[in-house]
C-alpha cells in the first residue's frame, strides 16, 4: 500500500539517522582499535627505554612491576624456564597475543619482556573517544530531529491538500475546501499556488460534468425524435402496395440508414454518460438478444446470396444492460453483412462468448491492427463502411467488461468475439 508523505519522510529520516549512527560507530571502533595499538606500542616502548636507561646505571635495576604493566628480565645465558609459559619462545619485537600485548627487547645478551593487558589499554582508548562519540550521536539526533520537524512542516500543506482532493466526489468536485483562508498555517507561496490551481481545476471539472450531463439529456431527445419520425414514416410507406419497386429499394436504404444512425446515436449517448451512470442491468438470455439482432440484420442481406445462421452451443444468461449487448452485436452483424458478398455468416453462442464469423473479404495483418481506429476502413471503396462500428464496439466492451477480439484472413473472412466477464 502506498504511504503518505509524512510517513515516507519519517522513514527516510530514521533510515538516515540509523545509517549515520552505523557509520559513526564503525568509525569509533576503528579509531579505538588504532588508538589501542598505537598507545600500547608507545607505552611499552617508553617503559622499555626507561628501563634500559636505569639499567645502564644500576645493573641490579628490576623490571617494571605494577598493577597493569609487568616486566621480566632474562640475563644472558639464563634459561627461559624462569619466564611464564606465555612468553617463552617469543623473539624480539611487539607481539599481540590473545589477551596481552608483549614487547620483547634484547641488549648485550639481556632480554626484557614487558606485558600489558589488552583489556586495560582498550578501555583507556575507549574512554578517550567515548565523549566525542556521545557528542557526535547527540548532535546527529538533534540535527535530524530539527530537520525532520522543518521538513514535516513544509510538506504538511501538501499532505492536507491531498487528503482534501481524495474526498472529492468525481461527479461533483468542489474546490471550496482549498480556499486560501482554509489552508493550514505555514502554507508557503508554492502551496497556495497549487491550491489555487486545484481549486480552478475542480470548478472547470464541475462545469464540464454539468455540461456533459445536460448535453446527454438534451441530445437523447433531440436526436431520437427525427430518427423516430423517419422510421415511422418509412414503415408506413413500405406498406403502400402501389409503391414502385425503384422507390421501394430507395426506401429500404433509408430504413437501413436510419437504423444504423439510431444504433450509433444510442452508442454515443451511453459512452457519453458518466462512469457511474449506465443503462439498467437485468437478467436476460443471450440467445434471445442474438435472435432479435439476427432478424434485424436479415434486411441488410437483401439480394445477397448469404446465409445468416445462429449456432447455440450453450444458453448463457447475463446480468447486464441487454441494450448495450444488443448494440455491440448489432454493429458486428452490420459489419459482417456489409463486407460479405456471398457465403455464410454465423453467430455462435458459447458459455462465455458470442462469436460472429463471416466469409467476407477479410483483413490483412496491417488492417487488423488498425481495425479499432475511428474512421478507419479496411475497404475504402465500400460506401457502406463508415469506420465507426468496431471502435464503438470496443469502447462499449471496455466500459462494461466485455473484451472484443478480432481474427481475420484476407479473402476468407473475419471472426469477431465478445467475451463475457467472469
Amino acid at each position: 500500500m502506498a504511504q503518505g508523505l509524512p510517513r515516507q519522510l519519517r522513514v527516510a529520516f530514521l533510515l538516515q539517522v540509523a545509517l549515520a549512527s552505523v557509520v559513526i560507530l564503525a568509525g569509533t571502533w576503528a579509531s579505538v582499535t588504532l588508538v589501542t595499538q598505537q598507545l600500547a606500542r608507545r607505552t611499552l616502548q617508553q617503559e622499555a627505554a626507561y628501563f634500559w636507561t636505569r639499567r645502564a646505571g644500576d645493573a641490579a635495576h628490576a623490571a617494571p612491576d605494577s598493577r597493569i604493566l609487568r616486566g621480566y628480565v632474562l640475563p644472558a645465558g639464563a634459561s627461559t624456564a624462569m619466564l611464564p609459559p606465555l612468553l617463552r619462545g617469543l623473539p624480539p619485537g611487539l607481539h599481540a597475543l590473545r589477551d596481552t600485548l608483549v614487547l620483547v627487547e634484547q641488549r648485550d645478551g639481556t632480554r626484557l619482556y614487558l606485558t600489558y593487558p589488552r583489556r586495560a589499554i582498550g578501555w583507556l582508548a575507549f574512554q578517550l573517544v567515548l565523549l566525542p562519540l556521545l557528542l557526535a550521536l547527540l548532535a546527529l539526533a538533534a540535527s535530524a530531529w530539527f530537520t525532520y520537524r522543518n521538513a514535516r512542516r513544509l510538506v504538511a500543506p501538501l499532505h492536507w491538500m491531498a487528503q482534501q482532493v481524495r474526498r472529492w466526489d468525481p461527479l461533483e468536485p468542489t474546490g471550496s475546501a482549498l480556499a486560501a483562508d482554509r489552508l493550514p498555517p505555514g502554507a508557503g507561496m508554492e502551496a497556495r499556488q497549487l491550491a489555487g490551481a486545484l481549486q480552478r481545476m475542480a470548478e472547470r471539472m464541475r462545469a464540464f460534468v454539468r455540461r456533459e450531463r445536460d448535453f446527454t439529456r438534451d441530445a437523447s431527445h433531440e436526436l431520437r425524435t427525427p430518427l423516430t419520425v423517419i422510421r415511422v414514416a418509412s414503415d408506413l410507406l413500405q406498406n403502400d402496395p402501389d409503391l414502385p419497386e425503384r422507390a421501394r429499394r430507395s426506401l429500404a436504404r433509408i430504413q437501413r440508414a436510419s437504423r444504423d444512425m439510431e444504433a450509433v446515436v444510442d452508442s454515443f449517448l451511453i459512452l457519453a454518460r458518466e462512469g457511474g451512470v449506465e443503462p439498467q442491468r437485468e437478467d436476460f438470455a443471450v440467445r434471445e438478444v442474438v435472435e432479435e439482432e439476427v432478424v434485424k440484420a436479415q434486411s441488410l442481406l437483401a439480394g445477397k446470396p448469404v446465409e445468416l445462421a445462429v449456432t447455440a452451443n450453450a444458453d448463457p444468461r447475463l446480468h447486464a444492460p441487454p441494450r448495450v449487448f444488443a448494440m455491440m452485436l448489432g454493429h458486428l452483424l452490420a459489419n459482417a453483412c456489409t463486407f460479405t458478398a456471398h457465403g455464410r455468416i454465423e453467430v455462435r453462442i458459447e458459455r462465455d462468448r458470442v462469436a460472429v464469423s463471416d466469409t467476407g473479404i477479410g483483413m490483412s495483418a496491417d488492417a487488423l491492427q488498425r481495425a479499432f481506429d475511428p474512421f478507419y476502413r479496411a475497404d475504402p471503396d465500400n460506401p457502406l463502411g463508415k469506420g465507426m462500428g468496431l471502435p464503438i464496439v470496443r469502447r462499449l466492451g471496455e466500459r462494461f467488461g466485455w473484451p472484443v477480439g478480432l481474427e481475420s484472413v484476407p479473402g476468407r473472412g473475419t471472426t469477431a468475439t465478445i467475451r463475457f466477464a467472469g
